[in-house]
């Protein structure tokens, strides 16, 4: 978590000493964001810390609430999807399940996220019906939470905001926090999704397929899948190893003959490519 935040605090350091960084620090940032949520859901499984009370303090005040999210919301409903994980009653279910899609349709989704349309959708429409139950592709697992976490998201972004207006810098909150939030996040956010649970045959059956694990380079690493989420083959079959301990995992459970089983992509572009392959 304290790294998490100190890329941040590094990048937008970086761009304010050398603004023509801010194209690239906008994606780093907005991947931390997604960092964010990410130690969030580990917190959901009590993996922050051995104490529940620390657990989730943390992971609701410094990783959810900055993102526009609510551990307590989350929780129930994560571990619902791990019950039910690509079942009829599985609530991410409509995040994978028009997968394949045609070119032309992923293009539209990725051009509606980093244009701000679906941050818009998710967070400025979804503040005004916070207790609306319909779901749709673009109303990712964030979303969901949103409307219930407006007031402590809106609070927590005040402190940031007069954070960086006393240093001097209130510009970095429009441009390195909101901005990237608006664009990159959500983006990420998408493929990730997309990642984990599109277009795996057998999933709902066999639970050495309920998702996919997805080999990251060092700059998918940096870039789409930060915090060890790429191995999310191997935390649907163990779900309370802690994250950083899922590298051992994955060599552990592809050393067994089960583990041939599991659907591994070489990268994020071929999951891409196999997502975006309807005609």
């Amino acid at each position: 978590m304290l790294h998490c935040w100190g890329v941040i605090a590094l990048a937008i350091a970086a761009s304010v000493i050398w603004p023509i960084l801010i194209p690239l620090t906008v994606a780093v940032i907005g991947t931390r964001q997604l960092g964010l949520a990410i130690l969030m859901h580990e917190a959901a499984h009590g993996g922050l810390s051995p104490n529940r009370r620390l657990n989730d303090f943390l992971g609701h005040w410094l990783c959810a609430v900055p993102v526009g999210a609510s551990l307590t919301a989350y929780r129930p409903y994560h571990l619902a999807h791990h019950k039910y994980a690509q079942q009829p009653e599985d609530p991410d279910l409509v995040l994978s399940a028009p997968f394949p899609v045609t070119r032309a349709s992923l293009r539209r989704k990725i051009i509606r996220d980093m244009t701000g349309q679906t941050f818009f959708k998710q967070r400025v429409l979804y503040a005004f019906h916070a207790f609306r139950t319909r779901r749709d592709e673009d109303m990712a697992e964030g979303a969901v939470v949103t409307g219930r976490s407006v007031a402590s998201f809106l609070l927590a972004n005040a402190a940031l905001f007069t954070g960086l207006t006393l240093a001097g810098v209130w510009w970095a909150y429009f441009v390195l926090w909101l901005l990237p939030m608006a664009t990159w996040f959500p983006m990420v956010t998408r493929l990730r999704n997309i990642a984990e649970h599109a277009c795996v045959e057998g999933s709902s059956s066999d639970p050495f397929r309920a998702a996919r694990t997805t080999r990251a380079s060092w700059w998918e690493r940096a870039l789409i899948a930060p915090y060890w989420v790429n191995f999310h083959a191997e935390h649907h079959l163990f779900m309370h190893v802690p994250c950083w301990k899922l590298p051992a995992l994955h060599r552990a459970v592809r050393a067994r003959p089960q583990g041939g089983r599991m659907e591994v992509a070489s990268g994020y572009l071929a999951v891409l490519a196999e997502a975006s392959a309807k005609a």
